[in-house]
């Protein structure tokens, strides 16, 4: 592979649905880039929008100084739309994304100065997603964003490489050529969950090396209640099971297995159950803006998720 240059410039990929007021916000936030010149190319790929996604985008790119490009498909998930993107993606780097991730005004500069720094082509490089403070996120979303439910950036703190498990394409960049030969999503996955995960774990296999740079930072606009929150994992079932039938998928089951086959833990289950119902008066407080003990989320998370669908594994 040639040297990685001086600056190298990345392509962005950000597939979206049904989205066009949030994605509106990211592309201002690409239009305000310390250095918009390391954008190669910014492309949108649209996953069947139907909410005037399309005539956005163009009326958008016809103002922009940005070299932006949009694709579409029929509605086939997240992971066939980073797929199409690939597969027309021109630079040597490329930056994924979403479409309610908004980007700091060095995000850019932050990646493509770590791709210069970790120059092989097995390197990638996650960044940073905190919340949006124009989402005004409650102690609950803190907790949900930090302590591996929705990502677990706080197990990450003060590391510079990282497993496949932190995989997370809102902010994610990888050289072009690696993925070209080693990886590309599998479109099995319908919904944005698992599917980064289970590509991340084959390209782990191939030597990938995932540096952690918190410096390269972005922000989720969303807002979740923790009942949103429960839905969320409920939904994504079926990806879990799809997940729990891969390679990698085998690899995290033996970990929980293991660690469930335990005796402490069998009687931490039961205690746990148990704290439930003793702290239920305390359940109304999950979303206010008193910030609860960790063990406090997690616990009443636990609880509603594996009672009510058993989206996933119990943790």
């Amino acid at each position: 592979m040639p040297e990685i240059p001086h600056n190298p410039s990345l392509t962005v990929i950000i597939p979206t649905y049904n989205r066009v007021e949030l994605l509106a916000k990211a592309l201002a936030g690409y239009e305000n880039q310390s250095s918009p010149g390391l954008i190669d190319e910014l492309l949108i790929v649209d996953d069947g929008s139907t909410d005037g996604t399309e005539t956005f985008v163009r009326e958008f790119r016809g103002k922009s100084r940005l070299p932006i490009r949009y694709l579409r498909q029929s509605n086939n998930g997240p992971a066939a739309a980073r797929n199409l993107g690939l597969s027309e993606a021109k630079s040597r780097i490329i930056l994924f994304t979403d479409s309610d991730i908004i980007p700091s005004g060095d995000l850019v500069e932050q990646h493509s100065a770590w791709h210069r720094k970790y120059s092989d082509v097995h390197d990638a490089v996650l960044g940073y997603v905190t919340w949006a403070p124009e989402v005004h996120p409650t102690p609950f979303m803190r907790w949900y964003g930090e302590d591996a439910m929705l990502f677990a950036y706080r197990s990450a703190r003060g590391r510079t490489e990282l497993d496949f498990r932190f995989f997370y394409t809102c902010n994610l960049s990888v050289k072009t050529a690696f993925l070209g030969e080693y990886g590309r999503f599998n479109e099995s996955f319908r919904t944005a969950a698992y599917e980064d995960t289970e590509l991340g774990y084959r390209l782990s296999k191939h030597g990938m090396k995932l540096r952690y740079n918190p410096a390269a930072i972005a922000y989720h606009y969303q807002f979740f209640s923790f009942a949103a929150a429960c839905r969320k994992a409920q939904a994504n079932a079926h990806a879990a099971q799809l997940f729990f039938k891969t390679e990698a998928g085998q690899e995290i089951l033996k970990q929980i297995e293991h660690k469930q086959s335990r005796l402490s833990y069998r009687i931490a289950k039961i205690g746990a159950k148990g704290a439930v119902k003793l702290l239920h008066p305390a359940r109304s407080w999950i979303d206010s803006r008193t910030r609860l003990p960790r063990f406090f989320y997690h616990l009443f998370f636990w609880y509603d998720v594996n009672g009510f669908g058993k989206a996933a594994p119990e943790p």
